[in-house]
């Protein structure tokens, strides 16, 4: 059996129900044991919104990873006699991506499921993907994870098949492997292609309006905010990438119209491939006018999340685009943050104090809202209707318009 489940098998029928698994994390020099323990519990949504539920994490603190085994030998040890102990687990999940030789080992000792983030994040969207656009996407990112490790996938069956009088067809085999992936890729591209030919086309089309897009991390609400602002029926739950395919909605705020879309979320150590991959969705981010950049303000690493936001923006050629930071769940945020007896002028005070030092630090102007609770959503308006004027008269400057 090899590995190749990870991402080209398992990924098309997603993991089975209530899968017991382990979680593995990496402390190194640019990490605080803080964060590893947030971006485990991360980890832990991510295998929740695949199908499987977290009973064990490890931790381990090395300045590198262990090129064989990614974690020390003792800590594999550790986690073998947690597995020998308790039969229902069958998956170890790590928080960092694995190459072929290490995904081998790791197996081969532990006699599980193993899966990196990326081929979890890439089982995410596989299951997720509706249209044929989202399907040929996930898919090409499968292909281009798959492609690397082909040698490492198949080293330990070449062991099990006995070296000696193997060797020559074991490395055919892989070369007819690698052949295959990539004509897969190659036609995978071109089906792309004339998908966002399509695409360009279609947004041709839409005319000379101001386009505006929903951006931000994933799960932060944006689908329910699109929902409340445009009165539309986007698909929004408390999971990881819920949206995947961008929903475009015609709007008219006094009388002013444009274009609203809502785009698919980011997250931390987005697989590069997937990106790439989905490029052609997020054209709507590159080819909108305004940014509405939507951050969790509840989340205790909100600012980490902004940051990674802005660096996909950057690869994208967006960071520059007019932007609103949308601070959403401010509700929630009040709960975490201030005692029940607090003054309501002294919360305000506080507030505006955090709006201001927000501004300062990400140089954007922002709102505080709460899109379930409908709080703040005309003041929300009242900025992204400015916002929407200004680009109006920018871009026809010469053509009165009377709204």
């Amino acid at each position: 059996m090899t590995n190749d489940w990870n991402v080209s098998k398992h990924s098309k029928k997603g993991f089975k129900k209530e899968e017991k698994a382990i979680l593995v994390g990496l402390i190194q020099r640019k990490h605080t044991e803080e964060q590893v323990q947030e971006y485990l519990e991360e980890l832990a949504f991510l295998a929740l919104t695949a199908g499987a539920k977290t009973v064990k994490k490890y931790v381990q603190k090395l300045d590198h990873p262990d090129s064989r085994t990614f974690i020390g030998s003792g800590k594999l040890k550790e986690i073998q006699e947690y597995i020998e102990e308790h039969e229902e687990v069958n998956l170890v999940i790590f928080d960092d991506d694995l190459s072929g030789k290490q995904l081998s080992i790791i197996e081969e000792t532990l006699k599980v499921k193993i899966v990196d983030r990326s081929s979890l994040i890439l089982d995410i969207f596989a299951n997720r993907a509706q249209t044929a656009q989202a399907k040929t996407q996930v898919e090409l990112a499968q292909m281009q994870y798959l492609l690397p490790r082909l040698r490492g996938l198949w080293t330990h069956l070449e062991r099990q098949r006995g070296g000696i009088g193997m060797r020559g067809p074991g490395e055919k085999e892989i070369e007819t492997d690698r052949r295959i992936v990539r004509d897969k890729i190659s036609l995978l591209k071109k089906k792309l292609d004339k998908i966002d030919l399509q695409n360009t086309t279609r947004r041709k089309q839409r005319g000379q309006m101001i386009r505006v897009a929903f951006v931000g991390y994933t799960n932060v609400g944006k689908s329910t905010l699109m929902n409340v602002v445009s009165k539309s029926d986007v698909f929004a739950e408390n999971k990881l990438f819920a949206t995947l395919d961008t929903t475009v909605r015609k709007v008219a705020w006094e009388g002013m119209p444009f274009l609203l879309s809502d785009t698919v979320g980011f997250i931390r150590k987005l697989p590069h491939h997937l990106v790439e991959s989905f490029k052609s969705t997020l054209d709507e981010v590159r080819e909108s006018d305004i940014l509405i950049h939507v951050v969790d303000i509840a989340h205790p690493l909100y600012e980490d999340q902004i940051r990674t936001v802005n660096e996909t923006l950057k690869d994208l050629d967006a960071i520059e685009k007019p932007t609103l930071l949308v601070f959403n769940k401010i509700d929630k945020y009040r709960v975490l943050n201030y005692d029940e007896l607090l003054e309501p002028e002294i919360r305000e005070n506080l507030e505006l104090e955090l709006k201001e030092a927000l501004k300062n630090n990400f140089e954007h102007d922002n709102v505080f809202l709460s899109a379930l609770k409908r709080e703040n959503i005309e003041e929300f308006r009242a900025k992204v209707t400015e916002m929407v004027r200004r680009q109006y008269h920018i871009r026809y400057p010469y053509q009165a318009k009377q709204w």
